[in-house]
């Protein structure tokens, strides 16, 4: 047998440092490593990797992505997953989310050219209507946004989660308390002895919030949902500051108005989102997001 016969083809499902698991098509999963010193594997790609003995083996080549959700500041990159076809932002009004981390994940997966929704959860409890006002931007510009209480009602709750998830791969991003690990626990079977086991491959000893994991929701492997850390900082230097408008609906809709042609939308005479903010049409602290973020941004490039 050839070498390039000996490759297989493999779904990377977690990872601990420089050591990955992968799956293969008839579900065995495998402990493997990146060929040289350089680790470029998320979970979420389809590798091909050679067994060495024991169980093991190593990655010799990453197949092509459909797309690469990841975050960037002025020191270090980040990526979440890679051929994700939905991200799912969980927030909840106990404790308030921050509207700047939303608009930061909804800007990288627009970028990425993936669908987004937002989960506010909790709404049983009083805080729950100044997040629903905080969202009210997100539902006018076309947003998904959906509602339920994990703990106090999860029958409704896995009715709305349900056609969300199904079919699809998922991402599921959400700040600490949002009930990320509440959602899991209701809409994957087993969640608990999925992380064990692969803990035990990866030999951490137990799951930490730093790995990112790949749910299977149904026996028949057609929905996953990934799980990753919290999301307190979500850099997008990665983005063209002169770009970022674009990723923005509700801004977008209002640059063909802008006077010139390079509007940065800040502070320019005759610019159109500064007039859709000013008529109501564009909420204030949506335009105040795109002011930091252009700022954050074009910093980095100086």
């Amino acid at each position: 047998m050839n070498g390039e016969q000996a490759l297989q083809a493999g779904l990377v499902v977690s990872g601990h440092g420089r050591h990955y698991l992968i799956e293969t098509p008839t579900g065995e999963r495998h402990r493997v490593h990146p060929r040289g010193k350089k680790s470029e594997c998320v979970v979420g790609d389809r590798v091909r990797w050679r067994a060495t003995g024991d169980g093991e083996g190593v990655i010799e080549q990453v197949e092509t992505r459909t797309n690469l959700l990841m975050r960037r500041d002025e020191w270090r990159t980040k990526s979440f997953a890679a051929n994700v076809e939905r991200l799912l932002v969980l927030v909840a009004g106990e404790p308030m989310f921050s509207e700047s981390q939303v608009a930061r994940a909804l800007i990288g997966a627009h970028s990425a050219g993936i669908e987004a929704c937002i989960g506010l959860n909790k709404t049983d409890l009083p805080q729950s209507e100044p997040a629903r006002q905080r969202l009210a931007p997100y539902r006018a510009m076309g947003i998904d946004v959906f509602e339920m209480a994990l703990k106090a009602d999860p029958q409704a709750a896995r009715a709305l989660l349900q056609p969300r998830l199904q079919g699809r791969i998922t991402l599921l991003l959400g700040p600490s308390g949002a009930g990320k690990s509440t959602l899991i626990n209701l809409v994957v079977p087993h969640a608990g002895a999925q992380v064990g086991e692969i803990s035990r491959a990866l030999n951490t000893g137990r799951h930490t919030t730093t790995n990112t994991q790949w749910y299977w929701l149904e026996d028949d492997h057609r929905s996953a949902l990934i799980d990753t850390p919290g999301f307190q900082e979500f850099g997008l230097h990665h983005i063209d500051a002169q770009a970022l408008a674009t990723l923005m609906p509700d801004l977008r809709a209002h640059l063909v108005h802008c006077r010139f042609y390079n509007c940065t939308h800040r502070s320019e005479p005759g610019c159109g989102v500064a007039a859709a903010v000013e008529r109501g049409d564009v909420a204030a602290s949506r335009w105040r997001i795109y002011r930091e973020l252009f700022d954050e941004i074009s910093a980095s490039r100086r």
